[in-house]
C-alpha cells in the first residue's frame, strides 16, 4: 500500500531530481512552520497573563488615579473581571490554545487575513508591511557590504598567510566576532551622543514623500553607526571562512597541477580558487541573513529603527498574540527559504552537485 503511494513520487524524483528535492524541502519547510506556529501558541498561553490582564490593569490604574484626584469613582472588581472575561469571548482568547491556532490557519490559508493587532486594532499584514521594508533595506545593506569586503580581504590575506598584516587582520576579525553586540551598539550611540557627529537614533525623522533627494542622504547619515555595528559582527567569520577556504584550496592537488602547467599565479587564484570558495558562503548565507535579522532586533531597540525586530518586541512586551505569531512565522519563512535558495544557487554554481540517486 505505501508502495503504491509513493510510487509517483519515486518517479518524479528520478525523473527530476533537484525539482522533486526543492518540492521535498517545500513540504518540509511547510511542516516546520505548522509545528513552529503550535508552539508560538502554546509559549503565549503559558505565559503569565494576557493581553486583557494588561488592558485591564491600565483601566483600573486610570480610574483609581482619576478617583484620587476627584474625578469620580473607581470601578468595582466584580465589573472589571466580568468586563475581561466578555473582553476575552470577544477576541477568542478564552479557548484553548490550539482551537486559537487552527482558527488563525483557517483565517489565514481560507481569507488570506493575518487578523488584527489586538492592541492598535490595525491590520497585521499592513503593520509588517510597514516595518519590513526598513529592516530589508537595512540588512540587505549589510550583507553587501559584508560579501563585499569579506571576499576582497580573506582572498588577499589568504595570499599573505603568516605576515604581520595577515596576523593583525586575523585578530581583529576574531576580536569584533566574539565582541557581544550589545555592547558594540550602546558604545557607538555613545559615542554619536557625545561626538554629535551622527544621530543617536537610525532614521530621520521626515518621510520619502517629503524630500526624496533629501531623505537618501539623511537617511544614510542615520543608518550609519547602526550598519557598521551590523558589518561588524557578520564580517569578522565571513572573511575568515573565506581566508581559510582559500587556504584549503591552495593545497589541493588541482593547484599544483595547474601551476606546473605554468598557469599565472593571478589565475590560480581568482579563476579556480576563489570559485570554490563560493561553495560554502552560499551555504552560510542562508544563515547569515537570518543571524543579521535576528541581530537586528536589538539594534532596532537600541537606535529606535522602525523595522520588523521593534515591531516583533512591541508584539511580545504587549503579549498581541495575532502580531507575534505573523512576525514569527514571517520571518521563520524568510530564513527556512533562503535556505532552499542556497541550495538551488548551490547546484547552479558546482555541477557536480546533484540531488538524487547516481
Amino acid at each position: 500500500m505505501l508502495a503504491t503511494v509513493l510510487s509517483p513520487w519515486k518517479a518524479f524524483r528520478a525523473k527530476a531530481p533537484l525539482a522533486s528535492f526543492v518540492a521535498g524541502r517545500f513540504v518540509t519547510m511547510v511542516v516546520i512552520l505548522f509545528f513552529l506556529g503550535w508552539a508560538l501558541f502554546a509559549l503565549m498561553a503559558l505565559a503569565p497573563g494576557d493581553i486583557v490582564d494588561q488592558m485591564m490593569a491600565q483601566q483600573l490604574m486610570s480610574e483609581e488615579s482619576k478617583a484620587s484626584a476627584g474625578g469620580g469613582a473607581s470601578q468595582d472588581n466584580a465589573f472589571s473581571n466580568a468586563q475581561g472575561a466578555a473582553l476575552r469571548a470577544e477576541l477568542g482568547l478564552d479557548k484553548p490554545f490550539t482551537v486559537q491556532y487552527f482558527r488563525w490557519l483557517n483565517r489565514v490559508i481560507v481569507h488570506h487575513d493575518l487578523g488584527t493587532s489586538l492592541i492598535s486594532r490595525a491590520p497585521v499584514g499592513f503593520l509588517i508591511r510597514t516595518r519590513i521594508v526598513n529592516s530589508f533595506i537595512l540588512n540587505i545593506i549589510s550583507l553587501i557590504f559584508i560579501t563585499i569586503f569579506s571576499f576582497l580581504l580573506g582572498v588577499y590575506f589568504s595570499s599573505k598567510v603568516g605576515s604581520r598584516i595577515d596576523v593583525a587582520a586575523t585578530f581583529f576579525a576574531l576580536f569584533f566576532h566574539a565582541f557581544p553586540g550589545i555592547l558594540l551598539l550602546i558604545l557607538l550611540q555613545l559615542f554619536a551622543s557625545v561626538t554629535r557627529l551622527f544621530p543617536v537614533t537610525a532614521y530621520p525623522g521626515f518621510t520619502p514623500a517629503e524630500a526624496p533627494v533629501g531623505f537618501v542622504f539623511s537617511y544614510a547619515h542615520h543608518v550609519f553607526l547602526p550598519l557598521f555595528a551590523s558589518f561588524l559582527g557578520g564580517f569578522g567569520s565571513t572573511m575568515r571562512m573565506i581566508r581559510s577556504t582559500m587556504l584549503d584550496q591552495m593545497g589541493m592537488p588541482y593547484i599544483t597541477a595547474l601551476r606546473a602547467r605554468g598557469i599565472s599565479e593571478r589565475k590560480v587564484y581568482l579563476n579556480h580558487a576563489f570559485r570554490n570558495t563560493l561553495n560554502p558562503y552560499i551555504t552560510g548565507s542562508a544563515n547569515l541573513l537570518a543571524s543579521l535579522f535576528s541581530g537586528s532586533l536589538v539594534l532596532e531597540i537600541i537606535f529606535s529603527y522602525p523595522g520588523i525586530g521593534r515591531l516583533m518586541y512591541e508584539a511580545v512586551m504587549q503579549q498581541d498574540v495575532n502580531l507575534v505569531l505573523a512576525n514569527s512565522m514571517f520571518i521563520s519563512t524568510l530564513v527556512l527559504a533562503g535556505m532552499v535558495i542556497s541550495d538551488i544557487l548551490l547546484a547552479i554554481v558546482d555541477p557536480r552537485i546533484r540531488y538524487g540517486k547516481n
